[in-house]
């Protein structure tokens, strides 16, 4: 259930009522489920998880507020928004991130060209797949 949901509160609504009394999170980028950082098909286990969130964690902790880590087996795909991307790549950022990746399990790590955009993983899919799982989901 979702209380505020059912009292007719809209995220904006929720947004402001965080920021007039103070509440550091009232801007808080909203976070899509961790199963969206994996290609269709690919299993999802608790390390697999945990491997993608320490990753985001790493980054988050860097500052970068909106990432995605996409996982691919043994490489990792960073997704941050176009503007920061040049500071991911800086030498200093660059060491910490490969070293924290490298412990979590990755084996490669790139960085998308692109930054961060929702449904990067669709990109590749054919519209005949996307529309046979569109209407699986009906």
């Amino acid at each position: 259930r979702s209380s505020l949901n059912e009292l007719g509160f809209t995220k904006k609504d929720i947004r402001e009522a965080a920021q007039k009394i103070s509440l550091p999170v009232w801007d808080k980028p909203a976070l899509a489920c961790l199963s969206s950082r994996f290609p269709y098909g690919t299993p999802l286990t608790p390390e697999r998880l945990t491997q993608v969130a320490t990753c985001e964690r790493t980054l988050h902790e860097l500052g970068f507020r909106i990432c995605r880590v996409r996982y691919y087996e043994t490489s990792a795909r960073i997704e941050v928004e176009p503007n920061e991307i040049s500071r991911l790549q800086s030498p200093e950022i660059q060491t910490i991130v490969l070293n924290q990746f490298k412990a979590a399990g990755f084996e490669e790590v790139s960085v998308d060209p692109l930054g961060y955009r929702t449904g990067s993983l669709n990109e590749n899919l054919s519209s005949e797949r996307l529309a046979t799982m569109e209407t699986k989901k009906s």
